[in-house]
């Protein structure tokens, strides 16, 4: 029996094989080995993921401003390179994954750097200061501790876009990761130690930044022992992509996020 399928001028289909539903690019730093792997984990059947990377040198992290600054730059000149890449694919939306940049210079500057990006792919584009911002609000969430993989300049970016975003920032904590490869060798057993240390009742959830740190399993795991969210990057992130992709699916077992809202 013959069967027919029709296609363009081409010879395409139309509809990709396996992201039936969406394809969704994911821009990462080169030395990231964990946005990744995360991100398959989270992923719905029909919906593929595309990683583009944009070139970091695993160089020492350093602590003082114009060193921490110099290694945000770097980061900074790969992400549109690292889109174009990417948008080769023909991905329906894209995950900004380079955390610090996205939190760098305060509400106005995240909402500006969203919409140059998104106008570069032409597609949406999500990326982690305006998720979690998102996913805090949909908790309700307003007061919090925040882990970061930061350095002290790091840190005092991240709690400057939250502040003026709306949230008090009780406490913030950075592990002070001494490359970009280090942050990934942070191990579970030192995340869930960290993660009870900043908890309180004077907050009403705890938000992890840095999309090279390994905290996904853990915090959907400290959800239920610490009973409040407990915001990971990168599930946040592909949360916010898949829900602004038009993807509602309710994902089980990796946090409260992709549960409820």
């Amino acid at each position: 029996m013959r069967v027919s399928v029709r296609t363009d001028s081409e010879g395409a289909c139309g509809v990709d094989a396996l992201g039936y539903r969406k394809t969704i690019g994911i821009v990462v730093p080169s030395t990231n080995t964990i946005v990744g792997p995360e991100c398959e984990a989270l992923r719905p059947r029909g919906v593929t993921n595309h990683v583009g990377r944009l070139t970091l040198e695993n160089k020492p992290i350093q602590a003082s401003d114009a060193g921490f600054l110099a290694h945000v730059q770097a980061m900074r000149d790969g992400i549109g390179p690292a889109i174009d890449q990417v948008m080769t694919c023909g991905p329906d939306h894209v995950i900004m994954a380079v955390a610090i940049e996205a939190f760098t210079g305060g509400v106005a500057a995240a909402a500006a750097l969203q919409d140059e990006l998104s106008k570069r792919a032409g597609v949406g584009v999500s990326m982690g200061s305006t998720a979690a911002t998102a996913a805090l609000d949909a908790f309700g969430a307003k007061r919090l501790a925040v882990l970061t993989p930061h350095q002290p300049k790091g840190d005092e970016t991240v709690a400057a876009y939250l502040k003026e975003a709306g949230f008090d920032v009780v406490r913030i904590v950075g592990l002070r990761c001494p490359s970009p490869r280090a942050i990934a060798e942070v191990q579970p057993s030192t995340l869930r130690k960290v993660l009870r240390e900043i908890d309180g009742d004077d907050i009403d959830a705890i938000l992890q930044v840095g999309t090279n740190l390994a905290n996904g399993a853990v915090a959907a795991e400290a959800e239920r022992w610490l009973e409040k969210p407990v915001l990971a990057m990168n599930t946040v992130t592909y949360w916010d992509a898949l829900r602004r992709s038009g993807i509602d699916d309710r994902l089980y077992g990796f946090g409260r996020v992709l549960e409820e809202f």
